[in-house]
C-alpha cells in the first residue's frame, strides 16, 4: 500500500482562514510547521488531493471531505435530493409550569409565556423559506406550530408520528407526587428510562420506531426545507435516530421549550446535526439565516 501525506499550509496573502495542498513524497522535518496528515492509497501512484475538491460540498458538509456513510440511512431509499429539517419544541405548557408528567395527555395547554416563546420562534425563522411544516395535533404543540407557521403556505400538517411519549397513569400527576406513589416506577423513568415499563409495555423503545417512522414521512415529502414543530421527548428520539443512537441516549439530549435544532440530509437519506438547542432568539431579537 503506498503512502503519500498532505501538508497544508496558509499563504500570508489569504489570511488564517484560507488553506493550500501541496503534495509531498516524505515527512518534512519535526521542526517545520505545517501539518502533515498520512493518505493511505491502494495503489503506488501518486494522492493528489485539490482545495476545489475537498470544498465541493462545503454547504452541505461542513467542510467535511466526504458525507457518504455519515449515519445509517433513514430512508433506505435515495431521495429526490438533499433536505434540510428544522426541529422546534413547542413553547411552555401550563404542565411544564406546574411540573407535571405530560406525555401524550392533550389536557397541558400552551401558557401565555409559551405564546410569547412561539411568536420569537416565528420571528426568528421569518428569513426562511420552508415548503411544508409538519407539527403535532397534541394541544401544546398544535397551538405553538400554528404561531410559528401563521400566514405561510401551504396548510400545517399534523402527523401522529410526531406525538409525544405515551406515559399511562403517570401523564398529569406532578413530579412530586409522582415519585412518592410509585417511586420505583418513577426512578426508572427519570434514571433508566429504556428499561421503564407498564404491564410489558416499553414507552421509550416504542418511540424510537415513532420517530423512524416519523423521518420517513417528512423525507419522502417534496421539497427540501422543512419545519417541525413537537414535544421534548419525540424530539430526543428524533435526534437521537438521526445521528444512529439507541434509546439508551435517550437523556442523552435535552432540547428546551422554544428551542431550535437543524439536520442536513444527504440524497442518500443520511443525516448531519448542524445545530442542536438554539434558543438565541428567546433572549433577543436574532434571526437565524442558515
Amino acid at each position: 500500500m503506498g503512502c503519500a501525506s498532505l501538508i497544508v499550509s496558509t499563504p500570508p496573502h489569504l489570511g488564517p482562514s484560507a488553506s493550500t495542498v501541496q503534495r509531498s513524497h516524505r515527512f518534512p522535518p519535526r521542526n517545520r510547521s505545517p501539518s502533515v496528515l498520512p493518505i493511505r492509497s491502494s495503489s503506488n501512484s501518486d494522492v493528489v488531493l485539490a482545495a476545489d475538491q475537498l470544498e465541493k460540498d462545503a454547504s452541505m458538509t461542513g467542510g467535511a471531505y466526504d458525507f457518504k456513510g455519515a449515519t445509517t440511512s433513514l430512508t433506505y431509499e435515495p431521495l429526490s435530493s438533499s433536505k434540510k429539517v428544522t426541529l422546534v419544541r413547542h413553547g411552555l405548557s401550563s404542565w411544564n409550569q406546574d411540573s407535571r408528567i405530560q406525555g401524550s395527555s392533550n389536557l397541558s395547554l400552551l401558557t401565555d409565556t409559551g405564546v410569547s416563546q412561539a411568536e420569537k420562534c416565528r420571528k426568528a425563522l421569518s428569513n426562511l423559506r420552508f415548503d411544508q411544516c409538519f407539527a403535532s395535533p397534541i394541544s401544546r404543540a398544535k397551538s405553538s406550530a400554528e404561531l410559528i407557521w401563521d400566514g405561510r403556505e401551504p396548510p400545517l400538517v399534523f402527523l401522529d408520528t410526531l406525538k409525544e411519549v405515551h406515559l399511562f397513569f403517570l401523564e398529569g400527576m406532578k413530579n412530586v407526587d409522582a415519585k412518592k406513589k410509585y417511586p420505583e416506577l418513577y426512578t426508572t423513568w427519570r434514571e433508566d428510562p429504556v428499561n421503564f415499563n407498564v404491564n410489558g409495555i416499553y414507552p421509550v423503545r416504542k418511540l424510537w420506531g415513532t420517530a423512524r417512522e416519523a423521518w420517513r414521512e417528512i423525507l419522502s415529502t417534496p421539497g427540501e426545507n422543512f419545519l417541525v414543530v413537537t414535544h421534548k421527548s419525540i424530539l430526543r428520539a428524533l435526534i437521537c435516530t438521526a445521528l444512529g443512537l439507541g434509546p439508551e441516549r435517550f437523556r442523552a439530549v435535552d432540547v428546551n421549550n422554544g428551542g431550535i435544532c437543524v439536520f442536513a440530509f444527504n440524497s442518500r437519506g443520511e443525516a448531519m446535526l448542524q445545530s442542536m438547542n438554539m434558543t438565541a432568539h428567546m433572549y433577543s431579537d436574532h434571526v437565524y439565516d442558515y
